[in-house]
C-alpha cells in the first residue's frame, strides 16, 4: 500500500446514512475517502458537513473496484471498511418481520465487498459493523455466525458484543451491536472493550435553553431558525399536546414518549408519527434537538425534507459511540501502537 494511503488512515463507509459513525472515526483520527448510502438526502447531509464531497449515491450491492477508484480520483487503498447495513429487517420495532426480507442479505454484501477490498487492496487493518442487537439472533444465528466464519477464514480476530450508547457520553438509552474484525498480523492480540464515561448525560444537559423550534407549518415563510437550520419539528395536532395528559418520563405507547430533563432519553428511533415528546409536554422534539441527544455536534446539519431529515438522524450511529469504538480499535491495532497518530487519537 502506498506510503501516502496508509499515512492518511482512509476508510470507506458503507450504508453510511448522512454520517454519524464515520464522524466517530473521524473524530479518532481516521479519514473517510469514501462514503455511499441509496439516498440521496443522507448523502448530500454526510458531504455539506465535511470539506470534500467524498460520499456518493451508489448501491452498495452493485459497487465494484473499479467504481471505488473512480470515484476517489485513483487506486482507493482503505485500512478499514466500516458500515450499518439496515437493520429494519431485524429490529424489535418491526411488527411485520418476513423470514424472506431482502434487506437481510445486505448484511453478506456489506462484508463480501469489504472481504473484497481486503483481498485485492493490500490487505485490510480492520472492519466494523453495528447493528441492532437482534441480529444475532436472525436465521437462528446463522446469519452473522456464517459472516464470522467468513472473517476469520480471512484472517481477522472477531469480536461481537452489544453496547449501549449512554455509557459513551449519549444522553440516550440506545443498545447496539458492533461486529468488530481485527487483521490478526497488525493486532496487538488483546482487545479491550471502549472505556465508559463517569457521569451519564441526560436530556437537559444537551437540549434545555434552546429557544423555540419553527413549526413545519410555519417553516416555508421563514427566512432564517433560531438555533440551527433543522431546529424545526412538527406542527402539535394531538390533544394531548393541550389538556396536560402529557407527564415527563412518562411513556403513553409508541407516539408519546415524553422525555424528562433528568433522565436519559429513550432510545432514538422514530418512525411514522413517533417523534418522542420534548420534556414541556407541549410538542415533539426538533430535528436538532434529536441531533443534540443522538451526540452529534451543534454545528452538524442535515438537508432534505422534515421526514428525511427524522429518518437520518433516527437511523445514525451516535458519533461518541463510534468515536468510543473505533478508539478501542486503535488500541488493539498492533502496527502503530507507538506511533504519534494513535496516541494523539486514543
Amino acid at each position: 500500500m502506498p506510503k501516502s494511503s496508509r499515512k492518511k488512515r482512509l476508510i470507506l463507509s458503507l450504508f453510511s446514512g448522512c454520517g454519524g459513525l464515520d464522524l466517530g472515526f473521524e473524530q479518532a483520527g481516521y479519514e473517510t475517502g469514501l462514503a455511499y448510502d441509496v439516498r440521496p438526502s443522507a448523502i448530500a447531509s454526510h458531504n455539506y458537513n465535511r470539506d470534500k464531497n467524498s460520499a456518493f449515491v451508489r448501491d452498495v450491492t452493485q459497487i465494484k473496484l473499479s467504481d471505488l477508484d473512480k470515484d476517489f480520483g485513483g487506486k482507493f487503498y482503505p485500512c478499514g471498511v466500516i458500515g450499518g447495513p439496515p437493520c429494519q429487517s431485524f429490529s424489535r420495532g418491526n411488527s411485520s418481520k418476513k423470514a424472506n426480507d431482502p434487506r437481510t442479505k445486505l448484511v453478506r454484501s456489506f462484508f463480501s465487498l469489504a472481504l473484497r477490498v481486503h483481498r485485492n487492496r493490500g490487505g485490510l487493518d480492520f472492519i466494523v459493523m453495528e447493528n441492532v442487537p437482534e441480529i444475532m439472533r436472525a436465521n437462528g444465528g446463522r446469519l452473522l455466525q456464517t459472516e464470522i466464519d467468513r472473517l476469520e477464514a480471512a484472517g481477522f480476530a472477531v469480536f461481537c458484543d452489544v453496547y449501549d450508547a449512554v455509557n459513551y457520553g449519549v444522553p440516550q438509552t440506545r443498545k447496539r451491536l458492533f461486529l468488530i474484525a481485527l487483521n490478526i498480523s497488525r493486532y496487538s492480540g488483546t482487545w479491550c472493550k471502549p472505556r465508559k464515561v463517569r457521569k451519564i448525560k441526560v436530556v437537559g444537559d444537551v437540549i434545555s435553553g434552546l429557544a423555540e423550534p419553527v413549526y413545519y407549518i410555519h417553516s416555508k415563510s421563514l427566512q432564517k431558525y433560531p438555533e440551527h437550520p433543522n431546529h424545526w419539528c412538527m406542527t402539535p395536532r394531538s390533544e394531548k399536546f393541550f389538556n396536560s395528559s402529557l407527564t415527563p418520563g412518562r411513556s403513553t405507547g409508541r407516539s408519546f414518549k415524553t422525555l424528562a430533563w433528568d433522565k436519559p432519553s429513550y432510545t432514538v428511533s422514530y418512525g411514522h408519527r413517533e417523534v418522542h415528546v420534548h420534556p414541556e409536554c407541549t410538542r415533539r422534539l426538533s430535528v436538532f434537538e434529536a441531533m443534540l441527544i443522538q451526540g452529534f455536534p451543534r454545528p452538524y446539519s442535515l438537508l432534505g425534507t422534515l421526514s428525511s431529515q427524522i429518518s437520518q438522524v433516527s437511523e445514525a450511529v451516535p458519533p461518541p459511540l463510534a468515536k468510543a469504538i473505533a478508539q478501542s480499535v486503535n488500541r488493539a491495532l498492533l502496527m502503530y501502537l507507538d506511533s504519534n497518530f494513535f496516541r494523539a487519537a486514543a
